[in-house]
């Protein structure tokens, strides 16, 4: 990891392009060094001028003194070059570039950029950007950018550090989180990330003490695998990361091209790989404000249900249709739980979850306490939510400082929610300052706390544990492995496929159907030919050997018309099988994430759901059944109107020694087992096809 500290803590800065004319970025960064009180050394640059405001002004870069920490250049893009080069002369340490036209530009930017981190790596200097609004270390009053940063009060509160490849993106973000009473202790914009990314900024926000979560806004991750590993090592610190990543459309993945630079890659891969090392990934500004605020302000979430006090039947029926749609469970209450409640509420108010209190606690405001108590000592709920009407002052008088002295009265080790069911409604500011103090968040809206809530969760829930199964690997030759071969390699290490084998002439090809028994299957076999059906390369319900003699004939003919170059090494021979249910399982090993397993289901139904799963290769075998049922057809793995529960287990088998050969050979591209035929329950799974690809 390359020091920071030049950049983030300077003892001394230098203003590239510094200007007297307010609005100008020279003088906007002054302004706000001042306006923090930056104690330490402040250089100004301008070939016109001798002062700025009573400040001395040099003429170049090369009237600077040695060794200033950190430079802003504050000028136009093809200025910049020839500033780095020189500030690498006087043993600058650190540059930040504002300005845009570098990879994001074309070939001619591309080449500036690499410049610019050749540089940098030559002399040790921290670049930020270009393309970029600089940074903010609000802890250390340090403001290196253009955008005029407020000056905040971190004492006392849950801070978070942002890391964002967009500026514009994480000013927005640092406004919703001061808005939300929230500390930053740093606000980073890398840009398009020359010689600096998203990876040196966490690493340092992960070993800051006073830095309790991390929001991130990124368009593609340069250093996956690094990154991945800052991920786990944020997660067993007890510091969540929140991450907003744009891509889901062809369309978004072309402007992120465009806008940072970035070539960005498979989203869907991104997510497992991520949210496999315990990132929460969300999908909106709103969301990732939301969902960082809750796990930095609250008690921890744990996996389990939730419980919802409200005061309206028809809200109670409301989030029961929210919570069924985004996957939130409300359990009931049983046991002494409800009868806990019972003793505590009137007689005409049922025990439920949700729980409509009605308007019972205007007239006795000691049922939002007695309520709570039984709901907290219930571990089936790992949080609970107020959902309460705001309306006006007076109506929050006669709420919040009862709800309020109860929580804190209480002191809850699960998470306590407050969500207005009238946004907008005119709160006393107290009220809510009241609330954030004692660990409760609030939210204007029911709808966003229960999607932040869930997305906690989900991660509470998920298996972090990694497999412990020894890695397979294989001797492999480089290029396409056609199916007879592939299945030679995999099937030893458990990979099921229909009995058979490979035969290069009619005798062998007679041997192997006498062996297996009739009906066969015939498919031609060559690496030229990964799509056999297309060429009429598969024969199926082979009766005899007079048919396998001529199916024989026809498939070679048959390849021969698709395809004259094709040579043929022979066909592979097989037992037909029973009709199941078809999965697609897959296997990529990607060049920046690494490997990931495809699965899903098979037939017509896989393009038109995309119901497929993407799962990382070090799952437990428990860990591969649920993400199996959590396919949108899962249920149809655990029978489905009187169908036959299926072999979810053979299945998860499968993909863990698939996952084993994946993490022994690196040099597996791809493999592709289509289909894979599943079987009821304690019958077991056969790959009918295989392919692998190698470099």
């Amino acid at each position: 990891m390359p020091d920071l500290s030049r950049l983030l803590t300077p003892r001394s800065v230098v203003i590239v392009g510094a200007s007297p004319t307010p609005g100008a970025l020279g003088n906007s960064v002054l302004r706000n060094l001042e306006r923090h009180g930056y104690a330490g050394a402040i250089h100004l640059i301008n070939p016109k001028r001798d002062e700025i405001d009573g400040r001395p002004c040099l003429r170049s870069i090369d009237d600077l003194p040695d060794g200033v920490d950190a430079a802003v250049l504050a000028i136009p893009g093809p200025a910049v070059l020839g500033a780095v080069q020189a500030l690498a002369k006087r043993n600058v340490g650190a540059a930040i570039i504002f300005s845009a036209g570098f990879a994001e530009g074309g070939e001619e930017g591309l080449a500036a950029q690499a410049e610019v981190a050749r540089i940098a790596a030559e002399h040790g200097m921290i670049v930020e950007g270009p393309n970029c609004l600089g940074l903010v270390n609000y802890a250390a009053g340090v403001p290196l950018t253009f955008v005029e940063a407020p000056v905040l009060d971190l004492d006392g509160k849950p801070a978070v550090g942002i890391v964002s490849q967009s500026g514009a993106m994480a000013v927005v973000l640092g406004t919703t989180l001061i808005a939300k009473d929230l500390g930053i202790t740093v606000s980073v914009s890398t840009g398009n990330e020359a010689a600096s990314g998203v990876e040196d900024y966490v690493e340092h926000l992960i070993d800051d003490p006073a830095t309790q979560g991390l929001a991130m806004i990124v368009e593609q991750f340069r250093k996956p695998a690094r990154f991945l590993e800052l991920a786990e090592r944020a997660r067993a610190a007890g510091k969540p990361i929140v991450l907003l990543h744009p891509g889901t459309s062809s369309a978004a993945r072309e402007s992120a091209a465009t806008h940072t630079g970035a070539m960005a890659g498979d989203w869907q891969l991104m997510r497992a790989k991520v949210e496999r090392a315990g990132v929460i990934l969300v999908d909106s500004l709103e969301a990732l404000g939301d969902v960082v605020e809750l796990a930095v302000r609250s008690r921890p979430v744990t996996a389990g249900g939730v419980a919802v006090l409200t005061e309206s039947g028809a809200f109670k029926a409301l989030t029961l249709d929210l919570a069924e749609s985004i996957g939130l469970a409300l359990p009931q209450m049983s046991g002494d739980t409800a009868a806990a409640m019972r003793a505590a509420i009137p007689d005409f108010i049922p025990v439920s979850n949700p729980m409509d209190l009605t308007a019972q606690a205007l007239v006795d405001p000691d049922l939002y306490r007695r309520t709570l108590i039984p709901l907290l000592a219930d571990d089936a709920y790992a949080a609970l939510v107020f959902g309460i009407i705001q309306t006006d002052p007076a109506t929050a008088a006669r709420k919040f400082p009862y709800i309020i002295d109860a929580v804190k009265g209480l002191n809850p080790t699960k998470p306590v929610i407050f969500a207005g069911l009238d946004d907008g409604a005119p709160v006393p500011p107290d009220y809510i300052a009241g609330l954030r103090a004692i660990g409760v968040t609030y939210f204007p809206s029911p709808d966003r706390a229960f999607r932040a809530l869930r997305h906690l969760i989900r991660r509470a829930e998920r298996d972090f544990t990694h497999a412990d199964a020894a890695p397979v690997a294989l001797d492999l030759p480089r290029g396409v492995i056609p199916e007879y071969r592939a299945k030679q390699l995999l099937a030893p290490v458990g990979i099921p496929f229909p009995q058979g084998g490979f035969a290069t002439d009619m005798t062998e090809a007679k041997a192997v159907a006498a062996r297996v028994g009739y009906p066969v299957a015939i498919k031609a076999q060559a690496a030229a030919l990964s799509h056999k059906s297309d060429a009429g390369g598969v024969i199926l319900n082979i009766a005899d050997d007079a048919a396998l003699e001529a199916a024989w004939d026809r498939l070679y003919d048959n390849v021969a018309a698709y395809d004259a170059t094709i040579a043929l090494e022979g066909a592979q021979v097989e037992a037909m099988g029973k009709r199941g249910t078809e999965l697609i399982v897959g296997a990529r090993n990607d060049p920046d994430w690494g490997p990931v397993i495809l699965v899903g289901f098979g037939g017509v139904t896989a393009e038109l759901l995309h119901d497929v799963r993407l799962l990382p290769i070090d799952l437990t075998r428990q860990a591969i059944i649920a993400e199996l049922r959590a396919l949108k057809q899962g249920a149809l793995l655990d029978g489905y109107r009187g169908s036959p529960a299926l072999d979810v287990e053979a299945v998860a088998d499968l993909i863990a020694n698939l996952g084993r050969v994946l993490a022994g050979t690196p040099a597996i591209r791809e493999v592709d087992l289509n289909p894979v035929v599943v079987y009821p329950s304690g019958e077991g799974v056969v790959a009918l096809d295989a392919l692998i690809l190698a470099d």
